[in-house]
């Protein structure tokens, strides 16, 4: 989630996780094979983001959900 936001700012904007919020669906076994992870930003305004995750398993089933709210600094360059 954070890498969404990040991805999403401007050059030399620097941003901070405020509240981060996890549920975890199932559990992941030692060999249970690979992990996806999505993250989307929500909302990306001056001052803060909000973003979303999902984790899924290879059979696609969710395996875990977030959300993300992020402090912006905008470059003062």
């Amino acid at each position: 989630m954070g890498c969404a936001v990040h991805s999403s700012l401007p050059a030399a904007t620097s941003y901070t996780t405020l509240e981060l919020k996890v549920n975890y669906i199932r559990p992941v076994p030692i060999t249970g094979g690979r992990l996806t992870g999505i993250g989307n930003v929500i909302h990306l305004g001056r001052r803060s983001a909000t973003a979303e995750g999902q984790i899924t398993n290879a059979e696609g089933k969710l395996m875990a959900h977030a959300t993300t709210t992020c402090m912006v600094f905008p470059s003062s360059v």
